[in-house]
């Protein structure tokens, strides 16, 4: 084995070159990977793989025409099992190279603040720096924290590719990546070496895919893992910071206590509400969830109650306690003499007493200590949090305050976050399947025959008449549909779900698809059928005297012509008096969530982002009409085509008045793994979050008029443009003959659809339709063929069009510095380009030819491939005209380098993907026997591709 350089000599390099030691580790990785491929292949193997490797980056960094055909050459003479040897090599190399960055992140800045730099962007520093510039008072900052509420939700969508049994491997990989930045002996830096290679061989001979369909179960547990990873430990202490760090920048003479932050970021889940297209979704599992996730928080307690009491060791005979410290150890079950002195642990071991009686008393099948004697479980988490202020206090007022910020302090905030439910779980279902129950109740009922066919305002009105009985409209003695009794029981469960774990278990219900004011209407019937609304009116029946609603019912905007409806919706909904009144007492706040994978997939990337800024513009000026105050929910995709992107200049470059410290926003599929795998990593990514929601909602806007004249001008451009890019858009894909067959043939989305990465199926129905496809599986596609067309397609038509159609030279030279205007002045213009060109960073037209050929046709090939190739070209030239820059990515180098340095290894996994497709098909066609391991290595390089790319899905 080559030696290793050491700590210190890796060190000294990295002072000049910032980005050596991020070399140092793919290097080490790489070579790593090499040798287990050796051991584990043979020689002959790892010459085929090497040889690829070599001309695969020579003609990826030299752009070597004989490289390229040397590179088809072999790859094409690859035999079967040689193809799967070389495409799990590559894959793992893309899993390993992601590791290497991310710990180089965690190194740059680490670097940073052991030098003292001046605070980066997106760190909570930065924030409230520049708001203390802009003039924003201390007082105002501690306001915000009290009315905030920040909260990323977790989702299951198909396109996470890795396995937990992947995960914790890599998360080990990153560990011992880590440790090697400290000062290590070569003894101790040889058995480092060691245990890498262990690892890379584990990797090596674990099953990359799963070879059975993920369940909900699953989904549930692989979600939980990122709490103990990361959420659990990290959001505490993120907490801790924002403290230290307002006590900083805005100091005052009072004692820090005071100013504890309340839990204003709070954790959410789709996974086991979710039920829209997703039949496997059902009470039982919103149960098990539930269960599932109350398990996993009081084993951390306990855990946690369990190291305190080994650590609180104080005893009174040196130190005093405080009464009710006093009391909550004579109430514990410990009785032994040795501990009579030492009452923190007595009244620790009480805690655990109570704790460990709750989880049995929640559904836990075991806990793993058992207590040392009985006690009654606790009836809320607000209880055991009161327990541990009772320990804070009495540390506090007895010079233990230092005592008291170790673990204690740490765990009492978990408690205030985290509750007994850990996340909220939403629930979510599509509107026409709220009509379809409650047409059938009012038929069964004899109140109206046909629900389903009424006129809206005739479906109003009735739905607010019910809404007035008292009476329900469901009988225990009428036998239903299955869907009706399933969807009656879904919201049963929510409401004892709330009883067991706390409100904050469940609070919300979102509606998909909701097109009319009857759709929200009649989500409130239903929580009025099965007790979650409670609601008193007066004798006339005319005006609601008291109200109680349990689930605050949430409206999804998700098409285009949902998202113009959205404002209309909304006001016509506040202005029913029983709707205000429920509003009321929920504190005048109401949430709307905007969709952006399917108005992306509807509509086109340029309109699918400006329809949605419309649509927050005009629901801003809504809610203060009605003086509501308005909460978004931001359903962002993982790519840029679904409305990813990077999350702090997203949030910063929402419209005036819509975060107003109050913001929720998804989190999905492998973005979830990219973002929170590694603690630190993790931390940063919840820290940009705060930051980004804390300038957004306190930085001053102007209001001087000729700023909001030229906003206006801006505007009216973006109208202009997007009407364009649509058009281009939707006479691409809705509207070209063969364009469903080409899009089929020359992505791997039949074989997307294969994989068993999610308990949803990829389309709605069971058709070829686009329409009919889910946005995941659309986005995922494109980007395995490295096209990632719904990320810019349509931008270069409307642009250059729009340029075109100017009378003369003067005024085209008008329109093009009014749209560098934009992006220089435009938070929201910039975003939008600044996402596009790493978009188009990833695009690669050559590799995308490839995946062309698969289309049998070659007249619809060739028509639909050269229509793709031209917008490309106008998107580029359009980017460059408008930003100055020929080069993609000029403004983010390290972005550039890594994607540049990955795309030599992603290049042979995209021209296998393709031969093996090429395979597996013709055998279908021809009848022959699926060969699975041709197919196992398509879903390989799926993964593989998947992992370079990062955001893809």
């Amino acid at each position: 084995m080559a030696k290793q350089p050491n700590s210190l000599a890796r060190t000294a390099r990295s002072a000049n070159d910032k980005d050596a030691p991020l070399k140092e580790d793919i290097r080490l990785l790489g070579r790593l990977l090499g040798d287990v491929l050796r051991d584990q292949e043979g020689e002959a193997v790892f010459q085929v793989v090497e040889t690829i490797r070599q001309t695969a980056v020579r003609f990826r960094r030299e752009s070597d025409a004989q490289s390229g055909a040397d590179l088809n050459k072999l790859l094409k003479k690859l035999t079967r099992d040689q193809t799967i040897s070389v495409v799990r090599a590559f894959s793992y190399f893309s899993h390993l190279a992601n590791i290497a960055e991310d710990q180089h992140h965690n190194r740059r800045r680490r670097a940073h603040l052991l030098a003292g730099s001046t605070p980066q962007q997106g760190s909570i520093a930065y924030a409230l720096g520049k708001l203390d510039e802009a003039g924003v008072s201390g007082a105002t900052v501690r306001g915000f924290f009290k009315e905030a509420l920040i909260s990323p939700v977790l989702t299951a969508h198909p396109t996470e590719v890795q396995r937990k049994s992947i995960l914790d491997a890599e998360r080990e990989i990153a560990q011992l990546l880590a440790e090697r930045d400290r000062q290590l002996t070569p003894k101790e830096l040889a058995q480092n070496t060691e245990l890498l290679h262990a690892c890379v061989a584990t990797l090596w001979q674990t099953r990359m895919l799963r070879y059975s369909k993920l369940t909900v179960a699953d989904e549930i547990e692989n979600a939980l893992s990122y709490y103990r990873i990361t959420f659990l430990r990290e959001l505490p202490g993120l907490y801790d910071d924002i403290e230290s760090e307002i006590a900083t920048q805005f100091p005052q003479r009072h004692d820090r206590a005071r100013h504890a932050l309340p839990p204003f970021v709070q954790m959410g889940s789709w996974i086991g509400g979710d039920r829209d297209g997703n039949p496997n979704v059902n009470a039982g599992t919103m149960r098990h969830a539930l269960t599932r996730q109350s398990t996993a928080i009081l084993d951390f307690y306990l855990e946690e109650v369990h190291t305190l009491g080994a650590e609180l060791s104080i005893s009174t005979l040196l130190i005093g306690v405080s009464p009710e410290l006093q009391a909550l150890a004579d109430a514990s079950p410990d009785q032994s003499e040795h501990r009579t002195d030492e009452p923190y642990r007595r009244a620790l071991i009480g805690l655990y007493a109570r704790l460990a009686a709750t989880a049995r008393t929640l559904g836990a099948a075991h806990v793993l200590r058992q207590e040392v004697g009985p006690a009654a479980p606790y009836a809320s988490a607000g209880e055991f949090t009161q327990d541990l202020q009772i320990l804070v206090d009495s540390l506090n007022a007895h010079h233990g305050a230092m005592l008291a910020r170790r673990r204690l302090a740490t765990l009492k905030r978990a408690s205030e976050i985290f509750g007994f439910h850990l996340a909220t779980l939403d629930m979510r279902q599509s509107s026409d399947v709220h009509e379809r129950v409650l047409a059938e109740l009012f038929a069964r009922a004899k109140v109206e025959p046909d629900y389903a066919n009424l006129e809206e305002q005739a479906k109003v009105e009735l739905l607010l008449t019910e809404l007035s009985k008292p009476r329900p409209l469901h009988s225990p003695y009428i036998a239903y549909s299955t869907e009706t009794d399933s969807e009656l029981e879904i919201l049963r469960a929510a409401r004892e779900i709330r009883q067991r774990y706390g409100d904050r278990a469940i609070r919300n219900y979102i509606i998909s698809h909701t097109e009319t004011v009857s759709d929200l209407l009649e989500v409130l019937l239903l929580q009025k059928e099965t007790g979650l609304l409670r609601i008193e009116w007066n004798d006339k029946g005319d005006r609601v005297t008291n109200a109680e609603l349990e689930l605050m019912v949430i409206p999804l905007f998700e098409t285009i012509p949902d998202l113009r409806c959205a404002a209309d919706i909304m006001a016509s909904l506040m202005s029913l008096p029983p709707v205000r009144a429920l509003i009321a007492r929920k504190g005048n706040l109401q949430e709307v969530m905007l969709g952006y994978s399917d108005s992306n997939k509807d509509g086109g990337f340029l309109t699918s982002n400006w329809e949605l800024y419309k649509a927050e513009t005009g629901l801003v000026d809504v809610f203060d009409n009605a003086n509501v105050k308005l909460r978004l929910f931001h359903g962002r995709g993982g790519t840029v085509g679904r409305g990813g992107g990077p999350s702090y200049e997203a949030i910063l470059a929402q419209p005036a008045g819509t975060v107003n410290g109050q913001i929720r926003l998804t989190e999905q599929g492998e973005i979830i793994a990219s973002k929170f795998s590694n603690p630190e990593i993790g931390r940063r990514n919840l820290e940009l979050l705060v930051a980004a929601t804390l300038e957004a909602s306190l930085t001053p806007q102007s209001t001087e008029g000729r700023r909001a004249k030229k906003l206006a001008a801006f505007e009216s451009v973006m109208e202009e443009l997007s009407e364009r890019a649509y058009k281009a858009y939707r006479n691409l894909v809705y509207e070209t003959p063969g364009f469903t067959d080409y899009f089929f043939a020359s992505t791997p989305i039949a074989e997307i659809a294969e994989l068993n990465i999610g308990s949803r199926p990829a389309s709605r129905k069971s058709t070829r339709r686009i329409e009919d496809l889910r946005a995941i599986p659309w986005g995922f596609s494109w980007g395995q063929c490295r096209l990632l067309l719904p990320g810019w397609y349509g931008f270069g038509n409307a642009v250059s069009s729009w340029l075109d159609d100017s009378d003369d030279a003067k005024e085209r030279n008008k329109r093009v510095a009014t749209l560098r205007a934009m992006f220089k002045e435009w938070p929201f213009f910039a975003t939008l380009l600044s996402n596009m060109d790493m978009v188009l960073s990833k695009t690669d037209l050559a590799v995308a030819s490839r995946y062309a050929q698969l289309v049998a046709d070659r007249k619809l090939r060739n028509s639909i491939f050269k229509r793709i190739v031209d917008e490309h070209e106008r998107v580029a030239a359009c980017l460059t005209v408008i930003t100055g820059a020929k080069d993609r990515l000029a403004g983010n180098p390290l972005l550039a380098r890594s994607i540049k340095n990955r795309f030599a290894y992603l290049d042979p996994l995209n021209h296998l993907q393709v031969e093996l497709i090429k395979r597996h098909r013709a055998a279908a066609m021809e009848g022959r026997k699926i060969d699975e391991r041709v197919r196992r290595g398509i879903h390989l390089s799926i993964n593989g591709i998947a992992a370079g790319l990062r955001n893809t899905g």
